[in-house]
């Protein structure tokens, strides 16, 4: 057998693998969804204040100790 036919037959089977794949995967509703991205935003914007405020008082410490 060459190459070739090696090749395509390997692709066909690796595209039929996927497809079994991708057909057990279970989405989630939408508002199973929603809630989900709310939280991941919330989150996400909570963090970045977080890091935002240790920030501003880690930079007010070093300044206030070197001057």
């Amino acid at each position: 057998m060459s190459e070739a036919v090696k090749t395509k037959k390997q692709k066909k089977s690796w595209f039929k693998g996927l497809k079994a794949e991708f057909s057990k995967i279970i989405w989630p509703d939408q508002k199973s969804l929603t809630k989900e991205t709310i939280a991941v935003l919330v989150v996400s914007v909570l963090l970045g204040v977080i890091i935002s405020v240790v920030d501003l008082i880690v930079r007010f410490g070093i300044e206030f100790i070197v001057k």
